[in-house]
């Protein structure tokens, strides 16, 4: 069976995008500056707005809003991969596998992403929490504020959420926290 994305235009998606083998590109702070300007740059090109992101060691999850006569997002993934990708250089790069080799991959990224359309406000909101829950979920800290690669700073500043929100110790809604 073969999988179909939804492409819907001006659409809002989730995405989590994996890396290969579950590497740790992300570990360190360098490395998700890299990514961070990978999506400037891309943002530049192909306009979207990030409405929420975490950037975890292995994986990042994230929603954007396209715009609304848009429907690539696969080219903007694409595009954000090659470039983080450009600054690993060549010498610390895993050896692809032969798989890869003809398709011209790199062993940095798994093949694919998975993708989401939000359906409605619920959605959207359950996502979201999802999104900046995942560092507590994954127990590399205990509070989500305490994760330094996540909008929920963003959010805490617009008071769309309070400074405590995502501490382990307090009630998420059902399905937060759980993948």
């Amino acid at each position: 069976m073969r999988y179909r994305r939804d492409y819907t235009q001006g659409a809002t998606y989730f995405f989590t995008v994996i890396t290969f083998q579950r590497t740790p590109w992300f570990a360190q702070a360098a490395a998700v500056k890299a990514l961070r300007h990978a999506v400037r740059a891309e943002m530049a090109r192909h306009p979207f707005i990030i409405d929420a992101i975490v950037i975890m060691p292995d994986h990042l999850h994230a929603i954007w809003t396209l715009p609304d006569t848009d429907t690539n997002y696969s080219t903007r993934w694409r595009n954000i991969k090659r470039a983080f990708t450009a600054t690993i250089p060549p010498e610390q790069r895993p050896t692809a596998i032969s798989s890869r080799l003809h398709k011209q991959e790199q062993a940095i990224w798994q093949r694919r992403f998975w993708e989401h359309r939000i359906r409605d406000d619920q959605d959207f909101r359950h996502h979201v929490d999802y999104i900046h829950f995942n560092p507590v979920h994954h127990h590399y800290v205990h509070r989500a504020t305490d994760w330094p690669y996540s909008s929920i700073h963003r959010y805490i500043r617009q008071g769309t959420l309070p400074a405590d929100w995502g501490s382990a110790t307090i009630q998420l809604p059902d399905g937060i926290g759980h993948e």
